[in-house]
């Protein structure tokens, strides 16, 4: 099987981006950008990202998350603790995230450092999620493997039958990460693959370093 690509072309033209339109610290940029593609009609989960860890393999691995909020000092997300996510987070805490809103023709690529939330915070969270979501963090053994799709389902039956009439509690195995940057990547296409590529990098003192990248 083979199929060439070669051919598949797209010109960027519809935004640039300039360092004397670029604020001091990249998270004003960041929100700038994230609200502009969160009231546009063409992106679709604007707070999907991925993110990238070293596996206790020693390879990358990338997968798409949700950003559940951010803040000056990074970025938030939840998972279960003991997932591969989880234990190639506990074993190297360096990580990447990035957002892709193809229909803008932007990118952010965020270099940064992991640390878990607060327990308070991750059960506060947790207390806002609906009841189905609550239990699936009950009920799946995230990244490990299963029988069949039906193990799943008897597994989250169980947890409804135990839960049922009673406040559902979050589990110590689930809970958030905040990821504090310190290096922010803004992309943004142009034409003749000539794209605009701004990088802040946090210095010793806690400003940031702006410099334009080669595309």
């Amino acid at each position: 099987m083979a199929k060439d690509l070669s051919n598949y072309r797209k010109s960027y033209e519809k935004e640039e981006l300039l360092e004397s339109n670029c604020p001091e610290n990249p998270m004003e940029l960041f929100q700038k950008w994230f609200i502009n593609a969160d009231e546009s009609d063409t992106v679709e989960e604007t707070n999907a990202m991925t993110v990238s860890t070293i596996g206790l393999d020693g390879f990358p691995k990338s997968r798409v998350v949700l950003l559940k909020k951010y803040t000056w000092e990074g970025f938030i997300f939840y998972t279960n603790y003991e997932s591969e996510k989880g234990k190639a987070i506990a074993n190297n805490n360096q990580l990447c995230i990035s957002f892709f809103w193809p229909a803008l023709e932007q990118q952010i690529i965020i270099k940064g450092q992991a640390e878990k939330l607060s327990e308070n915070l991750s059960d506060g969270y947790f207390e806002s999620r609906p009841d189905g979501s609550k239990l699936g963090a009950w009920a799946s053994n995230q990244s490990s493997t299963v029988n069949s799709r039906k193990e799943l389902e008897e597994n989250l039956k169980l947890y409804e039958n135990k839960f049922q009439n009673k406040e559902i509690p979050r589990p110590k195995h689930w809970g958030g990460y905040l990821v504090k940057p310190i290096s922010m990547e803004f992309w943004q296409g142009r034409p003749n693959r000539l794209h605009d590529r701004i990088r802040f990098t946090l210095q010793e003192d806690f400003s940031w370093k702006l410099e334009r990248l080669a595309p």
